[in-house]
């Protein structure tokens, strides 16, 4: 097998959402990059909705059923719950250290 065989290919694993088994995608490089760029303009705003926003961004990008759910849908579910599903995308993409929660 190839490198070249595997570009595009989605790495996954299984996450605890709200009591619920769901799959999250580990981030591609691409990704990352947007993810980045998400983080960056949260960080400019001060605004609460702008880090909802970020959440709602990186669980749209990690979690295909995710993609097609509305920001009022999103809304209705707990921040708690969204900032820690948030949270293990960022450390299964490599984005976070598991430990320090940074």
């Amino acid at each position: 097998m190839s490198m070249k065989s595997l570009v595009g290919k989605k790495v996954t694993k299984k996450v605890n959402f709200m009591g619920e088994s769901i799959e999250i995608t580990r981030l591609s490089v691409k990704e990352v990059m947007e993810v980045q760029a998400i983080v960056k303009k949260s960080q400019k705003s001060k605004d609460d909705d702008a880090q909802v926003a970020l959440l709602r961004d990186v669980i749209r990008v990690a979690v295909d059923e995710a993609k097609e759910l509305t920001n009022d849908e999103f809304d209705s579910f707990p921040i708690g719950e969204l900032t820690e599903l948030t949270e293990q995308i960022l450390v299964y993409s490599g984005l976070q250290d598991a430990s320090s929660g940074n």
